[in-house]
């Protein structure tokens, strides 16, 4: 099973001084893709007008310029405790033991704008990037990623997807990959928005610490239940409902 997280717009600082690998990072094939992004947003920042203009930051967030041009010798930190926000504090993966950490670093990829989707473990160093940006020089993150990404992901045998829209955009799973969609919602069926991100990392921390055998959404279905977690078929093929109350 592959575990797809989306990344958060917040980042712990800091991590050990070792420059980005860009051949190190989980699903090699992209790294075309990645040069080609890490390339332009290095580029962008030498331009602090454009910078500013093209990744819309105020000036609170000017400090992210530096982030973005020193990407190829910045320290970094394994990318499940990089990114910081609800989910991940809810998935606290930090506080596992080390089977669940080597667990999560098997399974788990968290997809970022600038490096596609990378493992929980791979070191990355921090950066401002949101899946909608445009950057010179390269076509629409959506257009640069999209095919390969699909095609980096046609070996997996089930895909668990958590990510938000914007992100399934830089990387459908391939139609042949058998694969569950999850959506938060209440009782009724509301959708959730706190609760989304909460509720995901904390599927995602019960997962690394009983670490199933999932091949199928069937599978995942009877993992849940032996865990008392309300997930749920739907209507609409390959899409799931995980149930929380408010």
């Amino acid at each position: 099973m592959k575990i797809l997280l989306p990344p958060s717009e917040t980042k712990r600082a800091g991590g050990r001084p070792r420059p980005l690998d860009v051949a190190g990072l989980a699903l090699p094939a992209l790294a075309p893709q990645r040069e080609a992004v890490v390339d332009a947003l290095v580029a962008l920042s030498a331009d602090a007008d454009a910078v500013r203009r093209v990744l819309k930051l105020s000036d609170r967030q000017l400090a992210d310029v530096d982030h973005n041009r020193m990407l190829r010798t910045a320290a970094t930190m394994a990318a499940v405790d990089r990114y910081t926000g609800v989910l991940y504090d809810a998935l606290d993966a930090g506080s596992l033991d080390q089977p669940a950490r080597r667990w999560l670093g098997r399974n788990v990829l968290i997809h970022s704008a600038p490096f596609g989707p990378v493992g929980a473990l791979d070191p990355i160093p921090v950066y401002r990037l949101s899946a909608g940006t445009s950057l010179p020089g390269i076509p629409p993150l959506r257009r640069h990623w999209s095919a390969a990404t699909s095609a980096a992901l046609g070996d997996a045998d089930f895909v668990l997807d958590l990510r938000s829209e914007a992100y399934v955009a830089l990387g459908p799973v391939p139609s042949g990959v058998p694969a569950a969609y999850v959506r938060v919602v209440t009782e009724q069926g509301r959708a959730l928005n706190h609760f989304n991100k909460k509720s995901k990392g904390e599927l995602v921390r019960t997962l690394a610490h009983t670490r199933p055998r999932v091949k199928s959404a069937g599978s995942l279905l009877s993992w849940a239940g032996e865990q008392g977690i309300l997930l749920r078929r739907t209507a609409d093929a390959g899409v799931l409902e995980l149930v929380v109350a408010e």
